[in-house]
């Protein structure tokens, strides 16, 4: 009796153990985040509200041809001219829609100058 009930118990805790093994942890890990894709790593550069001016005004279509355009992009002085080309249509765009354009946390064309991702 003692030692089925020993043996139950044991049997018991290996079950509890493999389901607390079986929890995703901290780290990279599996889903929709942190890993590794575009703009992340390997040289690529995201782009996103906090780095691109009018974010918020435009479509998924235009943010798209945006971070395509961006990413197309081999020197600085390339990706300063379309980003002054930019931020003006933006501002543009938002005073038809009587808003206000927020200036972006930092530069993307800095960024990527500094990351080696454009020359």
């Amino acid at each position: 009796m003692k030692l089925m009930r020993m043996t139950l118990i044991a049997l018991l805790g290996a079950a509890l153990a493999v389901s607390a093994f079986a929890q995703p942890g901290p780290g990279m890990g599996g889903g929709m985040g942190g890993g590794m894709g575009p703009g992340k790593g390997g040289g690529r550069f995201a782009f996103g509200s906090d780095n691109t001016v009018g974010w918020a005004l435009m479509t998924q279509e235009e943010r798209n041809e945006h971070r395509q355009k961006m990413w197309s992009f081999k020197t600085y002085d390339e990706c300063k001219a379309y980003q002054l080309e930019h931020h003006q249509a933006m501002e543009a765009k938002a005073k038809a829609q009587g808003k206000t354009i927020v200036p972006p946390r930092f530069n993307a064309c800095d960024r990527m100058k500094a990351r080696g991702v454009i020359q």
